[in-house]
């Protein structure tokens, strides 16, 4: 059973940066797809990035230029990094993976960003900035 396992959120002042991370274990076969998704109060959950195990990224638009998606392989960590947050990017960050549905994209793979398609989740993070 793969477990996911979040940390690295907090309260930060708008503008301001944060990284937050997930330790993945329990696989015994490499995964597909890796992700990141976030649910703020009241509102449906929203897709932030994802990343193939071979490389390919996407980034949702509303957040394109702001965060990026990566993976140290020999930490079996997925990482988040978000620059210049905003009061609306208040959440709860998920972290999730699975076999995904793949799509083939200017030479890359990458992994459709739907809840659907990802089997394990992490409990989340919560990430506030402030005004």
């Amino acid at each position: 059973q793969v477990q996911l396992v979040e940390s690295g959120g907090g309260s930060v002042q708008a503008g301001e940066s944060l990284r937050v991370s997930c330790v993945a274990s329990g696989y015994t076969a490499p995964i597909t797809c890796m992700g990141w998704f976030r649910q703020a109060p009241g509102k449906d959950d929203e897709e932030v990035a994802t990343v193939h195990n071979s490389g390919g990224t996407y980034y949702t638009d509303s957040m394109k230029g702001r965060i990026t998606i990566s993976k140290d392989n020999s930490k079996n960590t997925l990482y988040l990094q978000i620059q210049s947050l905003q009061p609306e990017d208040t959440a709860m960050y998920y972290c999730a993976a699975g076999q995904g549905r793949l799509s083939y994209r200017g030479g890359l793979w990458i992994c459709d960003p739907e809840v659907r398609f990802f089997d394990y989740w992490g409990q989340g993070t919560q990430v506030t900035a402030s005004s």
